[in-house]
């Protein structure tokens, strides 16, 4: 059994407990979400990421953090002329900011090549991609992934979608909009958070969210609510769990994609909608309990 996740791994640079210290490290919404699977999975799945680096010693360092971690790297391009990108994070009273140098990261070609898509997914139980992975792709690039998932979706795999909002990716908010309904409209789950789609798209409570996505042609929505009552629908029944024990972040990275993590491994392994809920959430309050947006502690 197989999970392909889709999407730009960076170099992280995350402030240490040391005034004018920075760790560096490895991360990426949809790597996130991989290294938690990996860890909460058994050794029945193999946890697989699909991007492209390039030929130095950061992307290789990627690359290596990726096999040591037990993440397959099969299908890691490899770039004669674009590098890794990389992010620097800041921190207010436990809210992320961040700064980005990515605009020529190898990561934007990670779809030009139709023939690989179509072999990376190939057997996947379940597909994970973000808007962020959308969003860095040339038109031509998103209009190959959205194809190729469709593809793969036909012949029995799961496809798993994380809107993950970021306006500063895309030329315009229309396009973003356009963008993430159309991505949505071909998963299987949907895992949007609330905070954004009201930003965004003027949903006026998490249910609305629900019902949009749903209307697009999502199988199933579970939408992330900063801690709150989380609304789902869909395949699998409908309702919201209120009784969710808050938390105060140390530090907000990572918060949505170890949800993710957490609930995807949960499903996977029988639980129900509601189990699989309280499972997200549980791994998320352990996650923002620590800085940066790998804590093994929280596992």
């Amino acid at each position: 059994m197989r999970i392909l996740s889709i999407g730009e791994a960076m170099v992280e640079l995350g402030q240490s407990d040391r005034p004018g210290l920075w760790r560096l490290g490895i991360a990426g919404d949809t790597l996130n979400t991989a290294w938690y699977l990996r860890r909460l999975l058994g050794a029945d799945w193999q946890v697989d990421y699909l991007s492209r680096v390039g030929q130095g010693a950061f992307s290789q360092q990627m690359v290596d953090f990726l096999s040591a971690e037990g993440i397959g790297t099969a299908h890691v391009a490899r770039d004669p002329d674009r590098e890794i990108g990389l992010y620097a994070i800041s921190l207010t009273d436990g809210e992320r900011s961040f700064a980005y140098w990515r605009d020529t990261s190898a990561a934007r070609r990670l779809a030009d090549d139709p023939a690989a898509l179509d072999a990376a997914l190939e057997g996947a139980a379940l597909a994970y991609f973000s808007g962020i992975t959308v969003a860095i792709l040339p038109p031509q690039g998103r209009a190959n992934l959205l194809a190729a998932l469709s593809r793969a979706k036909v012949a029995g795999t799961r496809v798993v979608f994380d809107p993950n909002l970021r306006p500063r990716l895309w030329p315009d908010a229309a396009t973003m909009r356009q963008g993430i309904s159309d991505a949505a409209a071909g998963a299987d789950l949907v895992l949007p958070s609330f905070d954004d789609e009201s930003s965004h798209f003027g949903d006026a409570d998490p249910q609305a969210t629900v019902v949009r996505y749903l209307a697009l042609g999502a199988g199933q929505v579970v939408v992330k609510n900063g801690g709150g009552p989380i609304s789902f629908g869909g395949i699998g029944g409908s309702g919201t769990i209120s009784d969710l024990a808050p938390e105060t972040p140390v530090d907000s990275t990572a918060a949505g994609d170890s949800f993710n993590a957490g609930y995807l491994a949960a499903s996977l392994s029988g639980a129900d909608c509601a189990a699989a809920i309280a499972a997200g959430h549980d791994l998320s309050r352990k996650v923002i309990r620590h800085r940066g947006a790998l804590v093994a502690e929280a596992l």
